[in-house]
This record gives C-alpha cells, structure tokens and sequence, in this order.
C-alpha cells in the first residue's frame, strides 16, 4: 500500500494502492515553476474515493469496489526520501527524484506538522525557505511581523499580547497558581484559573486527594495505561462506577483520538440513555444502545463494564447483560489498538467532545466517576496520577 505526492511534466499527481489497484489523479493546471508563487494544495482518499486540489480547482476519483484501508507500516516522508528503493515503482511515473522548491503548512487528517529543526522524526539538506527571521509563523494569533536590526518584533491584535503575540491580555496579570492554566474570558475582560489534577480553588493554590473524580462539564482526565506493552489486545475490558444527572455526556474514551483512524472503546450519555461505541479499524463505529435499561437518576451510582473478546461485545450494567453484539462476524479486525490512552469526562481543553467523537457523543461528562479497573487487573486505576483539569472531590459535599 502507499500514498504519494508527486510533479510529472508541471502537473501535480496523486497516485494511491490499498491493496489492489493503484489509483492516479492529474491536476488540470500545470504549477508556476517560477521559484516565487505559492500553490495550495489539497489531496487524500475517504475510502477508496481519492480527491486532488490545486489552487481551488479539484479533481475527483469516484469510489468503485474493492480495498478501502491504506495499511502502511513506513514513515512519513516529505520532499524526498532517505533511500530511493522505498519508492513503490507504481506510485511515480518517472524515476524518483527529490523535491526542489518550498514547503509549508503541511496538514495530515487535521493535524499540522511542524516544519522545525528539532520536530521531525529526522531529514537532511533542508534550509530555510524564508531566508528571514519571521519565517512563516513565528507570530501568533494574526499578529504581524516586522524585521529588525536585532531579529523580529510582532505587531499584536488588540486581544493579545507578549513577545509572539501568545499570550492573551485578559491573562497577562494572571494571579493563577503554578498548577493552573489561565483561561481568558474576553466577554467580561476577565480570566478563569482551570485547575491540574489535585488542586482547587479560585487560584488553584489548594491542594486535594480524591478517590471519586467529579467532573463539572470542562473537566477531563487523561490516564496514561503502563501496561499497555503486554496487554492482549483482543480482549480488552473497562469497568467504573459513575453517577450523573444529565442526558448528555462522555463518560470513558479508551483510544489516543487523535484522527479518525485510532481505535476506541467509548461510553457514555445520549437522550438519557446509556450509549457505548467500539471501533476496531476501517473508521466503522458501531454505536450499541439499549434504552429499555437505562434512564438519567439523580445520586445513583451505576456499574459498568464493557467487554471485547475479539468482535464480541458484551455490556453489563449494575451486574446485568444488556447488551451482547458481535459487530463483525467476518473477523477483520479483532484488537483494540487503544495506545494505551483513556479519557474521562472529556478530552483536553479547547477539544470540544461533539467534535472529536464526531457527533457519536454530544457534550462532557457531568457527574462522578470512581472505581475505574482495566482488563483484569487486580487494582483501580489511580485516577489522581493522571493527567487532568477542572476535577473535583466527589467525596465533599454535591
């Protein structure tokens, strides 16, 4: 399988396999090999379905049958390659020959890489395109950059400030404590102390210990799995206790969410309604849900573990099966690639949940969660050790 960029004769090529045919997309235009005119571009697949945009003008392959996931097992390579033999001879037209030019903004399924000396995995014969300090944006937030004797300054919007324009004004007299992040409210010139795992209060400078996680909407816990390595990934469990009165909400994502690509494992809240979601691979979410057993109560603690045994689901709630579903019965794919990545309640701030579930889960958790075990461990999770903001002692008060 591979994936390729590539000029031939001016035109701009997509070419792709996913196992079975290659398929080729051609621009309409030629590109201005002047040296000075930037071009946007834009190419992928959904599917076998591939697309290919120069410049606003697009080129689309209609998605016929046959193979539609890209398994390739390389690194990802840019403007050339460390050893020509890598090169599938299908996913060229001519011999391969390294990239001569400038590149920028280089964004992978939502994802920008960042094109410095120390982020990629390595390279070589790479200089700056810019040939000047301001480079492409060194200045934050729309801000504008000058050239100075001394280096760059930048000319900052009026909501922003600090050297790259990086820092909001609302924040720049922040009182926030050193395990707070300072939120800026721009609507009431003020800002908000969001709290790491085990502080609270108004500036986040008091400590707590919990063992019952309360989460309040802009919560989350993100909980990093040590064992992972040895984990048999076709048989993955999850089990908690959580308490909620609202209809809506992201109890548990087991999955890096990171693209649309990453497995999950996922349960929480939809129209008052329990709802768990698995993927296994292929971007097919099987969302299982059971109305009958399950309605939003107030202060009641319900248990529930989530079984996998290859495509095998079972879903138990308060010690009764609810739901019990082989999602794919043609077995290809069989383990939960989670990365050894759980969230709850939510994802990291600024990362809406309706967004990054796709519409599968509506809002954050609000409500509590406690006795979280993974596969068969004999111990719970030790929720306090994770990463985290916004969450509370459940223990104290409602």
């Amino acid at each position: 399988d591979f994936l390729c960029i590539s000029l031939v004769n001016g035109f701009t090529q997509l070419r792709y396999n996913l196992g079975d045919k290659t398929v080729i997309l051609q621009t309409l235009q030629k590109v201005h090999a002047n040296g000075n005119t930037w071009h946007s571009l834009n190419a992928g697949r959904v599917g076998n379905e591939g697309y290919l945009d120069l410049d606003g003008i697009n080129v689309t392959q209609k998605a016929s049958p046959g193979m539609n996931a890209l398994d390739t097992h390389t690194e990802f390579f840019v403007g050339g390659v460390s050893s020509l033999n890598l090169v599938n001879p299908m996913a060229i037209e001519n011999e391969p020959t390294g990239f001569t030019g400038c590149i920028r903004e280089i964004v992978i399924n939502n994802r920008e890489l960042k094109l410095t000396v120390t982020d990629p995995k390595g390279g070589a014969n790479i200089g700056d395109c810019d040939g000047t300090d301001c480079g492409y944006t060194v200045c934050k937030n729309n801000g504008t950059c000058q050239i100075e004797k001394a280096g760059f300054s930048c000319s900052c919007p009026r909501e922003w400030t600090g050297t790259m324009c990086e820092q909001s004004v609302h924040c720049s007299q922040n009182m926030c404590g050193s395990h707070a992040l300072c939120i800026p409210q721009p609507s009431s010139f003020s800002y908000t102390c969001v709290c790491a795992l085990g502080w609270t209060g108004k500036y986040c400078d008091n400590k707590i210990k919990f063992y019952i996680a309360k989460f309040v909407g802009n919560s989350y816990i993100k909980y990093t799995d040590p064992f992972y390595g040895k984990r048999d990934l076709q048989y993955s469990r999850l089990s908690l206790n959580f308490t909620t009165n609202q209809t809506e909400g992201l109890i548990a994502w087991m999955g890096k969410s990171e693209n649309e690509d990453n497995d999950f494992l996922a349960i929480g809240l939809a129209n008052g309604t329990l709802k768990v979601v698995i993927n296994l691979g292929e971007r097919i979410s099987v969302p299982l849900m059971h109305s009958k057993y399950f309605t939003c109560s107030v202060g009641r603690w319900h248990f529930i573990t989530v079984v996998q045994n290859q495509t095998c689901i079972k879903v138990y709630l308060d010690e009764e099966l609810i739901l019990f579903e082989d999602i794919d019965p043609q077995r290809k794919y069989t383990a939960l690639n989670y990365g050894g990545i759980c969230y709850f309640g939510g994802f990291e701030i600024g990362r809406k949940v309706n967004t990054v579930t796709t519409g599968l889960f509506q809002k954050e958790f609000i409500g509590k969660i406690k006795d979280v075990v993974l596969f068969q461990d004999s111990k719970k999770i030790q929720l306090m050790k994770a990463e985290g903001y916004n969450v509370y002692d459940g223990n104290s008060g409602n």
